[in-house]
């Protein structure tokens, strides 16, 4: 795959080509159960074996050139295309809402997906919530019709039913725990993880999604946002002792350095875009391997790239 051809697809984007995207890697997602590639799926959780290399990636928020300065400073499509294939690349969602090119960034990303479809891993965030987890403003619905005129609304039909198909978390043996928002006090295993949607455990749908760490606060207390729960490290020990993990990794939080520690450097939250309406001055991305044993995220911030 080539970047240059991919950012000029996705900036000549028709709405017959976007819906032909979102259908094929509807049924991609929806066919991807057990072993595939690098890792396993269970249900909405990806097991990751803990080797080779990883891309990490924060909320992208329809910001393009966001998505193209990382994908063209870390060189990764070129590792995804090498013969080993022990290249993966994660996101941690948010997509789409606030920004200009949403439909453009969900095109480059499912294509990347759909090229690569062992080595990529597409995580829900709360801006691809069930309709009673929904982000608020939803600017989505207008910017598809901005971009695709009557056929706008076919389309962002299409885009929410791709939702329920993303992943709800990441998890390295011994290692990581990567979710888009949060974890929950209600997580008492990985089951409860793999099993969250809309029907089944859905306060833990509900913190992964939504909540975010915070230092004042030991156990849990209501966020400020109206949904989910601001979480103390006390969760986030207790939770990471449950499944096994060492580091929680998350984005959901735009922050001006483009990344932030929490919780004793046991979380590191990643922000991946720039620009309106956030005006964090850096984003960031993870790039590391996965074979390396971290204790905390300090060991991680040598990986940290800012742009």
């Amino acid at each position: 795959m080539d970047l240059i051809k991919l950012m000029q697809d996705a900036s000549d984007l028709s709405s017959d080509n976007f819906i032909e995207t979102l259908d094929k890697a509807t049924t991609l997602l929806r066919s991807e159960q057990g072993r595939i590639g690098n890792f396993t799926v269970n249900n909405h959780l990806i097991t990751l074996e803990p080797s080779g290399e990883a891309l990490v990636i924060g909320d992208l928020h329809g910001n393009l050139e966001s998505l193209q300065v990382i994908l063209k400073t870390s060189k990764f499509i070129d590792r995804l295309t090498a013969a080993t294939k022990d290249s993966v690349l994660i996101f941690l969602g948010d997509y789409g809402d606030r920004g200009n090119k949403s439909a453009e960034v969900y095109f480059a990303v499912l294509q990347l997906k759909l090229a690569f479809p062992g080595q990529v891993v597409l995580l829900r965030g709360n801006h691809e919530g069930p309709p009673d987890l929904m982000a608020s403003p939803h600017d989505l619905p207008t910017k598809f019709q901005a971009k695709f005129g009557e056929n706008g609304k076919f389309a962002y039909q299409k885009t929410r039913a791709l939702w329920s198909h993303l992943y709800n978390a990441v998890y390295v043996p011994d290692s990581y725990l990567m979710v888009h928002g949060g974890v929950s006090p209600e997580i008492n295993s990985l089951n409860d993880i793999a099993d969250a949607d809309e029907n089944r455990n859905k306060t833990v749908l509900e913190d992964l999604l939504w909540s975010d760490p915070d230092e004042d606060v030991q156990d849990f207390a209501l966020s400020p946002r109206g949904i989910g729960k601001l979480f103390g490290k006390v969760v986030t020990e207790a939770v990471l002792r449950r499944v096994n993990a060492k580091i929680l990794i998350r984005g959901h939080e735009a922050n001006d350095a483009g990344f932030k520690i929490n919780h004793n450097s046991k979380v590191l939250t990643l922000f991946s875009r720039k620009g309106a309406p956030y005006f964090n001055k850096y984003g960031a991305y993870l790039q590391m391997a996965l074979s390396e044993k971290t204790a905390d995220v300090n060991q991680l911030v040598p990986f940290i790239h800012k742009f």
